[in-house]
């Protein structure tokens, strides 16, 4: 269950889904995929919930076989959890772009320097009011 890499490749591919304006485009916009994930309660409910269903099948009275069923079903229910995640990250990533005139978004790590960070604009817009620990100075 990967879902914070699912959330930073889905990032690289904002570019293709849609945030040209039709404008004379800026040159990249880059999001701190690890500040989101730091600071999104909803992504840290969703990913303590997998570690305590997880931990629950591994810990159960249950044969391996049946081990082997539940965990299937838990990554049936988590493949659209990640879904759900990564198309709010996306729509919020793709508004921010939109709002700053960027050509295309991409995440903090594919990036080594350079780039117009927009991660303050994705937390506003997925409703992330927590303070940043990557925000002080």
């Amino acid at each position: 269950m990967k879902t914070s890499t699912a959330i930073s490749i889905a990032l690289i591919f904002l570019g293709l889904a849609g945030c040209n304006a039709g404008k004379p485009q800026s040159p990249v916009a880059v999001v701190d995929t690890e500040r989101i994930k730091a600071n999104w309660p909803k992504f840290q409910n969703y990913n303590n919930q997998l570690s305590v269903d997880m931990t629950a099948i591994n810990s159960a009275r249950m044969d391996d076989a049946q081990k082997a069923r539940a965990r299937g079903a838990l990554q049936k229910k988590y493949v659209g959890i990640q879904s759900e995640l990564v198309n709010e990250v996306r729509t919020a990533t793709t508004q921010a772009a939109r709002d700053g005139h960027f050509a295309m978004a991409v995440t903090r790590e594919f990036v080594p320097y350079g780039g117009a960070d927009i991660t303050a604009e994705v937390e506003k817009n997925l409703k992330i009011t927590a303070a940043s620990p990557s925000a002080s100075p």
